[in-house]
Parts: structure tokens; sequence; C-alpha cells
């Protein structure tokens, strides 16, 4: 049965994501199963911010278990929500804490794919900037007075928090430019938002400002992007983190131990409820949460704060706390993936049926064990795969091409150790 609901720009962005192995940034809820507690957890934690509170979240799963997915459906939710959403990926290069311009590489991403729900797909600070400027023309207008003096009121209790007077600067040069038609100003003020400036005397020569967002400033502009997202009219600001493994792998235990405190001050912060409108989640695997020689676990005062509920077992379950453990797809789930999938990708009547999807799952379960609906990222790609050969040989029979899938269990680096451009940890120095 066709299915016109689809736009073909969906279709396509889900199946070439899915072909690669890779989480869809679209329609994502066209092929959504299972998980329901958790995401409606994620949701209470959406309308917290929107509040004026402030929610961290550790979302972990094993690798290959749709963790990625997870955060890019609460992201797509948040976007609906009014917020506005900043996303990236951890990597060696980039990350929390840094003293050789990594955290700034990380808040300059973030930056760049600053999403809301006109621009999902990211680039949106300049219109986050010029609807707060708007704004401000609209109440100017309405009594009697300067655009320039309003966003100056608007902006001055932003002026009292760390780096917050450079950055009312930086608002208010963005405004000079924006009235004066000046695009080599405007230009200049998203630079130094976007944190692109490595210097202080770039930014002081292009908009008169003496600090720029820096390594050891990430987290406080985080804080006052928040302020001023909810001040430009949006609900409050969401902040995704994926691959937080990375972060295990640093081979540096000064490095570890540096991004870990990192996350205990922000995780402090939202606890103790001095974050406002900002809501952090963070992708990571179970060995970069409970590794206690190289996970958070290693941090003594993050293993206390992020322990389970020691009633939370025989079944029962908690997801009121920071970490949000994915369940595991259920074989039932993974038929209702496995048919959503069908559905996108078939567009005539000639369906694949059921006791197709039956016989692959049972194929899976035969080559790789549970793991097909534990870990399915290899397995969804190989049903994309059959299904584009059915859909393009329209005469081969797929009971002819089940039992010739070729499919492995995902199986993860986790362990292995990225170099450091910093001391070596643990015996790499020792000496007899």
């Amino acid at each position: 049965m066709p299915n016109s609901r689809i736009r073909p720009r969906e279709r396509d962005a889900i199946i070439q994501a899915l072909r690669a192995g890779v989480v869809p940034k679209v329609g994502l809820r066209h092929i959504q199963v299972g998980r329901t507690g958790e995401i409606e957890e994620l949701i209470r934690d959406i309308e917290r911010i929107e509040d004026g509170g402030a929610t961290i979240r550790f979302v972990v799963g094993e690798y290959g278990s749709g963790k990625t997915f997870f955060l890019n459906l609460v992201r797509l939710i948040a976007l609906e929500k009014g917020m506005v959403c900043l996303s990236a990926d951890v990597t060696p290069d980039r990350r929390l804490h840094a003293t050789g311009g990594q955290a700034r590489s990380l808040y300059a991403e973030l930056t760049r794919n600053a999403a809301t729900r006109t621009k999902s797909d990211g680039g949106a600070m300049a219109s986050i900037v010029e609807r707060f400027a708007m704004q401000a023309v609209n109440t100017a207008e309405a009594n009697n007075q300067e655009p320039g003096e309003v966003i100056r009121e608007n902006l001055a209790h932003l002026q009292e928090l760390t780096g917050g007077y450079d950055f009312a600067t930086v608002i208010g040069r963005y405004w000079e430019g924006f009235d004066t038609g000046n695009d080599d100003l405007k230009t200049a003020a998203l630079r130094w938002l976007r944190a692109e400036y490595s210097t202080r005397t770039d930014a002081r020569m292009a908009l008169g400002v003496r600090t720029i967002v820096d390594d050891a400033s990430f987290y406080d502009h985080l804080k006052l992007l928040a302020l001023f997202v909810r001040q430009a009219g949006y609900s409050g600001l969401v902040v995704s983190l994926d691959e937080l493994v990375n972060l295990y792998k640093l081979s540096s235990s000064r490095a570890r131990q540096s991004n870990y405190e990192q996350i205990l001050r922000i995780l402090n912060d939202v606890l103790q409820g001095t974050a406002r409108n900002l809501g952090f989640m963070l992708g990571g695997t179970p060995e970069f949460l409970m590794d206690t020689r190289r996970g958070l676990y290693s941090y003594e005062a993050l293993q206390t704060r992020l322990a389970e509920n020691t009633f939370a077992r025989d079944g029962l379950v908690d997801l009121s706390g920071p970490v949000v453990r994915l369940a595991n797809l259920t074989p039932e789930d993974m038929f209702i993936l496995l048919s959503n999938i069908r559905r996108v990708m078939q567009t005539d009547d000639s369906a694949l049926p059921d006791e197709a999807i039956t016989a692959f799952m049972s194929h899976c379960s035969q080559r790789i064990g549970d793991a097909y609906f534990r870990t399915p990222r290899n397995t969804v790609t190989a049903f994309v795969n059959l299904l584009s050969i059915l859909a393009q040989n329209p005469d081969v029979d797929w009971q002819s091409l089940v039992g010739s899938v070729d499919i492995v269990q995902d199986q993860s680096d986790d362990l292995e150790i990225n170099p450091s451009d910093e001391t070596d940890d643990e015996l790499a120095s020792f000496r007899l």
C-alpha cells in the first residue's frame, strides 16, 4: 500500500542514512519504535527547561544500540517545543575541557550546528540574534525608545555573569551592523558568537571586546547562550553531545580527569538549580560510564552522583535519575521497526509480506544470536539492502535472497586508546 504521508525528501534521507549505517536527521517519527518510557521522561525534561529549570541526562547503551537515534529523536521533539538545540560529537580534538583549543573547537561545532524549528539542519545562530533584535525593535516602537537602548536594557542582567559584558557588547555590535547595513560588522559578531576567533587581538580589532570564547569559558558561554535564547523568545537551550566514549579513550589521565571535572561542574549546577533554561544530553557506552579505571566511575564524586537506584532491580525501573540506560529492543520491537522501514521504502503495492520479515529475523538470529535486536544497526542496514535489491530486481523472489544475507555482529572500538598530546598516564612513565 503506498505511503503518501512520507515526503520524498524525507524518504530519500531515511533510506540513504540507514544504508550507510547512520541515523537520519529527518523523518525519525516514521521508523521510531519502543523506549516509550525513556522518551516520556525526556519530554518531561524539556518541559522543565521551558519552566526555567535545567536538566542533564547520560544516555547509555551498547555500541549500535540506538543512542544516536534516541538523541536525535529527543532533539527533534525539543525543536518542536520551541527550543534551540546545539549538537556535536565529542572527539579527541573536540572535548569539554582542554588547554589547546579543543574545548573552543567543540563550542564552535555546537554553535555551527545550532538549530531551531524553522532551521532544523543547523546554521541558525544568525536568525536567533535577528529574532532578538526584531523583538527589541518592536518594543522600542511601542514605547517610543531607540532599539539600541532596549537591547542594552534587555541584556543588562547578562553583564553580571562571567563573560556577560562582552557577550552583550557583541550582540549590540550585531544590531549596529544590522541597523546600518554593515555586513562586515554582523559577520564579525557572528564569528565571535560561534567561537571562531582564536586570539583576543583579532576580536578587539573587529568588535572592540577584550575576550573571546576560549577553552576556559566554554561552559560559562553555554549558560549565557541559554539565557539569551530564552530572551529571544525560545523555550530554552538543549545541548546534545554524542560519542563521549572518546573521553574514556583519551590516553592522558590528566586530560580525562579535567573533562570529568567539567562534567561534574555541569552536573552540580543542574542538580543544585544554578543553571537556567539549559539541558544536556550526553551519549556514551556502558564502559564510558561504569569502568572504574577510565570511565566516569573512576571519579568518585561522579560515581556517587550517577549510581543506580539500588531498588531498581528484579524488573523495577527508575528513569528519574541522571542516567538513562536504553532498554534492548524486543524481537517484537524489531519486527515493527523492520515493518516501518518496509513502509518507508516500498511505495507500490508489492510490499514484502510479513512472513519475509519473520524469515529475515530468523536468519539474523541464527547468524549472530540475540545481538540482532540488542544492537540493530547492522540488521537494519542488511534489511535496507535486501529491500533495495528486491525493488530493482522485481523478478527475484525474496525467499531466494533471505538465506544469503551476510550479517555480522556490530563491533566497537571502544577500548582503543586515542593518542594524546599530553603526558600519558598509568605506567607510561614508569622506569626501573
